[in-house]
């Protein structure tokens, strides 16, 4: 991948499939930077009932978000794609878990598990691994460094090694890193993500 130059015509299919692809990046984004900015003003939200509806919808919506772009990604190792939906799957038996001992309430197991970052570890594996991608085929370097930091950063955060206060300038630096990605990926042409079909596994 990584090709910018037309190999082939696109078909209508080629093009709904980039911009599901691209979609599911820009909502992912947006998401985790409503989230951010909704830390950054944690004393005004209350964990009240409101707020916790909120919360798990928007959870439930970055799930979607991340599995579109997973299943709409033009990779020509088919290999690669296998492993990214069996990392999909993964993150869908973590949310399931996570729904389970919320009973129903995601959003309550977040706040007051501390292990709980760990069940968000494989969705933030897919969105690293979609960053990554584009990292290297378009020199996004941004996207490998979101790749290293957001599973670290889930995970130091179970540990319990880091503050409110460093929790949530770390969430403020990968949303803004992720804006700047996807401001960097959205506005290329279609035909990049596509290549050339011949060489796709």
């Amino acid at each position: 991948m990584g090709e910018k130059d037309f190999f082939q015509p696109l078909t209508k299919e080629d093009k709904v499939s980039v911009v599901l692809y691209r979609a599911g990046i820009v909502i992912s984004t947006i998401l985790i930077a409503v989230i951010a900015y909704m830390l950054f003003n944690a004393p005004y939200y209350q964990a009240d009932a409101a707020i916790s509806i909120k919360a798990n919808i928007m959870l439930i919506l970055l799930y979607a978000s991340v599995g579109t772009s997973v299943f709409f990604i033009h990779l020509y190792i088919g290999k690669f794609h296998k492993f990214l939906k069996r990392a999909y799957y993964i993150s869908i038996i973590s949310l399931i878990i996570l729904f389970v001992i919320g009973k129903g309430d995601i959003y309550w197991v977040l706040v007051n598990k501390t292990y709980s970052p760990l069940l968000l570890i494989p969705l933030a594996g897919c969105l690293g691994f979609i960053t990554a991608k584009e990292a290297f085929c378009f020199k996004l370097m941004e996207g490998y460094l979101l790749a290293l930091i957001m599973p670290m950063y889930l995970f130091l955060l179970s540990t319990g090694a880091m503050t409110t206060k460093s929790a949530t300038n770390w969430t403020i630096f990968i949303a803004a890193m992720l804006i700047l990605f996807t401001l960097r990926k959205v506005f290329m042409p279609i035909h990049y993500d596509i290549g050339d079909k011949s060489a796709y596994q």
